[in-house]
C-alpha cells in the first residue's frame, strides 16, 4: 500500500477517534448539566413555595390547622417556568402524599435512536435525585425532590451529539480532504526520487536529482546524487579496465596467432612433408607402412583446417593489412566454408567503413564475428546476413538468421559470448538489442562515434 493512503487512512481513524471522545465527552457533560438543572430547579421551586406561604400567611390571612401552606397556588404556570426542560419536581409535606410537576420535554429535540438509548442507559445505569426539607426555617415540615428525567436526557444528548458529530463529521472530511492534498503535495519529490533511481538503473549516471525545499527530501537527494557520482565514476572505472583487458587479449590473440601459425604451422606442413615422403619410399612388399603414412597425412590435413579455424578467430592483422571490409568478407567466405552447403553466409556494407580509427575497426570486427559464431552455432540457419553501416555518429552491426529460436532465451542460455558483448559495448558507451527477426534472431549492435571522427565523416560527406 503506498505512503499516501496509509497516511490518509491514519487520519481518518485519528478523527474517528476523537469524534467518538467528544461524543462521550458531551454526554457525560449533559448528563451533568440536566443533573445540575434539576438541582437549580428545586432551589427555585422551594424558594418560590416557600414565599407563596409567607404571602398567604401575611396578605392574606389564610391558614390551615397546623401549618399554613398555600394549598393550590404553587399548581400555575409561574412555578412551571422555575423548573428546567427535563425535570421533575416533587414535594410534600408532612404527613401528606407526595405531589410532583414535571417541565415539558417536547422541546428538547426529537427522540433518540434505540442504539443510542441502549448505549446511555449502559453509561448511566441510575438515575441521580436529591432530597432536602422544603423550608429552611422547619425542616420537619416536608421535603422537595429533584429528580432528572431520564429520556429529556437522552434527547438533549442526542440532540447536541447530532449537532456536533454532523459537524465534526464535516470538519473532519475536510480536514482530510485538504490533508490528502499537502501530504500528496509534500510526497510529490518521492515520485522524482523513485524515477530518478529507475533512470539511474537503466544507466543514466549522469542524472542528477532537483534541489528539494523539505530538508528531509533535499538530505535524500543529496545522498542519491552522491551514489550517482559514485557509479558514474566507478562505471568509468569498469570502462577503462574492460578496454584495457580487450587490448590486452588482442595482443595476446595476435601473439598466440603467430605462434600457432610460426610453430604450430610449420610443424605440421613438416609433418605433411615427412608422411609424403614416408609413403612414397615404402617397400612395395610393406603396404602398412604406406597406409599408416596416409593416415598421419589425414590427420595433418585435419589439424591444418583446425588450425586455419583457429587463427580466423585469433588474428586481426588483416584489418591493418587490407582492411575492415576485406576482413569481414574474408569472414563470411570462411564461414560459408566451414558451413558447406548448410547456411549461406552474406555481406552488405554501407558508408565509409574504411575510414574507422584501427580500435573501432577492431570492435566492429570482434562484435561481427560473435555475433556470426552464436548464428552458426545455437541455431540451423539457411541465411545469415551480416550488415554494418557507417552514419555520421556511429556504426551498426547487425546480424539476423532464419533459424527461429526465442529471443527471449538468448540471455538465459549459459556461454561468455552474449555478456562478453555487452562488456564491450558497455566500454564503448554503445548499445545491443536481441530481438525476434521475421524468421529467426536479430542482433543489433551500436558503437558511438568518437567526436572528432564523426565530424570529420559530416565534413566528408
Amino acid at each position: 500500500m503506498n505512503l499516501l493512503p496509509q497516511l490518509v487512512v491514519r487520519l481518518v481513524v485519528i478523527t474517528v477517534a476523537c469524534l467518538f471522545a467528544a461524543i462521550a465527552w458531551i454526554v457525560v457533560d449533559t448528563h451533568r448539566s440536566v443533573e445540575h438543572e434539576a438541582e437549580l430547579s428545586a432551589q427555585r421551586v422551594g424558594r418560590h413555595l416557600e414565599a407563596l406561604y409567607w404571602q398567604e400567611l401575611l396578605w392574606r390571612g389564610r391558614a390551615r390547622a397546623g401549618l399554613n401552606i398555600p394549598v393550590s397556588d404553587w399548581q400555575s404556570f409561574e412555578t412551571l417556568n422555575l423548573i428546567s426542560p427535563g425535570v421533575c419536581v416533587s414535594f410534600a409535606l408532612h404527613g401528606e402524599p407526595e405531589r410532583t410537576l414535571c417541565s415539558q420535554t417536547a422541546a428538547l429535540g426529537p427522540q433518540a435512536p434505540a442504539w443510542f438509548v441502549a448505549g446511555y442507559g449502559a453509561l448511566f445505569r441510575h438515575d441521580s435525585s436529591a432530597r432536602r426539607p422544603l423550608f429552611a426555617r422547619a425542616p420537619a415540615a416536608g421535603y422537595i425532590v429533584d429528580t432528572p428525567d431520564r429520556g429529556a436526557a437522552i434527547r438533549q444528548a442526542w440532540q447536541q451529539v447530532s449537532l456536533v458529530a454532523g459537524i465534526a463529521a464535516g470538519m473532519a472530511a475536510a480536514i482530510a480532504l485538504l490533508t490528502a492534498l499537502m501530504i500528496g503535495r509534500t510526497l510529490r519529490p518521492a515520485r522524482a526520487i523513485v524515477a530518478g533511481l529507475r533512470r539511474l538503473e537503466d544507466g543514466e549516471l549522469a542524472w542528477r536529482l532537483p534541489a528539494f525545499r523539505t530538508g528531509e527530501f533535499a538530505l535524500i537527494a543529496g545522498a542519491v546524487n552522491q551514489l550517482a557520482g559514485r557509479l558514474a565514476h566507478t562505471h568509468e572505472e569498469r570502462n577503462l579496465l574492460t578496454t584495457r583487458l580487450l587490448q590486452v587479449q588482442e595482443n595476446e590473440r595476435r601473439a598466440l596467432a603467430r605462434d600457432l601459425h610460426d610453430e604450430f604451422g610449420q610443424c605440421l606442413t613438416a609433418t605433411a612433408a615427412l608422411a609424403a615422403s614416408i609413403e612414397a619410399g615404402a617397400p612395395a612388399d610393406r603396404p602398412d607402412i604406406a597406409e599408416e603414412a596416409q593416415a598421419i597425412g589425414r590427420a595433418q590435413a585435419r589439424m591444418m583446417k583446425t588450425l586455419r579455424s583457429a587463427l580466423v578467430r585469433l588474428r586481426t592483422q588483416d584489418i591493418e593489412e587490407i582492411g575492415l571490409e576485406a576482413s569481414l568478407r574474408q569472414l563470411i567466405s570462411e564461414h560459408n566454408l566451414l558451413t558447406a552447403s548448410r547456411s549461406v553466409f552474406q555481406l552488405q556494407v554501407h558508408g565509409a567503413i574504411a575510414a574507422l580509427p584501427r580500435p573501432i575497426a577492431i570492435d566492429v570486427y570482434r562484435i561481427a564475428q560473435e555475433c556470426l559464431n552464436n548464428a552458426a552455432r545455437h541455431g540451423a540457419p539457411t541465411q545469415v546476413a551480416l550488415r554494418v553501416a557507417r552514419d555520421g555518429e556511429a556504426v551498426a552491426i547487425t546480424v539476423e538468421d532464419d533459424g527461429g529460436g526465442d529471443a527471449a532465451r538468448i540471455g538465459r542460455i549459459g556461454g561468455h559470448g552474449i555478456p562478453g558483448l555487452r562488456e564491450r559495448l558497455s566500454a564503448l558507451g554503445g548499445t545491443l538489442a536481441i530481438a525476434n527477426g521475421s524468421a529467426g534472431i536479430r542482433v543489433a549492435a551500436v558503437i558511438p562515434l568518437p567526436a572528432n571522427d564523426a565530424a570529420l565523416h559530416r565534413a566528408a560527406a
